[in-house]
């Protein structure tokens, strides 16, 4: 049975503690960290374990991640090896906070915005 098509989706909610820069701009690692995550449910669901993640082909960044944002993760693979399978990863920014209506104002995006993609190696025994 092939796993390409595969597909994970995780959201998670980005506390302000994680803010690294002005503006409550989130490091970069912190998708990638993200990327990892779904990266491990789809070798734990295509093969029963959690693999190795073996490394990126390439990465962009579109548009930053800030505190306050709710992002959706979505992890596909696109390719199946012996051992390796190819995943293609995207990071959309879902719902933002909106500071200039209150502390505690947000707003959902129509279209989610684009804010991360990678193209990723993992390896399972």
């Amino acid at each position: 049975m092939s796993v390409v098509g595969t597909t994970v989706v995780h959201r998670r909610y980005v506390p302000y503690g994680h803010a690294h820069y002005g503006g409550s701009l989130v490091d970069g690692a912190y998708s990638l960290a993200l990327f990892g995550d779904a990266a491990t449910e789809v070798c734990i669901r295509t093969d029963g374990d959690e693999g190795l993640f073996a490394g990126y082909a390439a990465v962009a960044f579109h548009a930053p991640v800030r505190a306050g944002d709710v992002v959706e993760v979505t992890a596909v693979v696109t390719r199946e090896g012996r051992r390796s399978r190819t995943v293609e990863f995207t990071c959309h920014v879902t719902c933002r906070a909106d500071s200039a209506r209150g502390v505690s104002a947000a707003v959902v995006l129509d279209p989610p915005l684009l804010a991360v993609s990678a193209t990723g190696t993992v390896v399972v025994p």
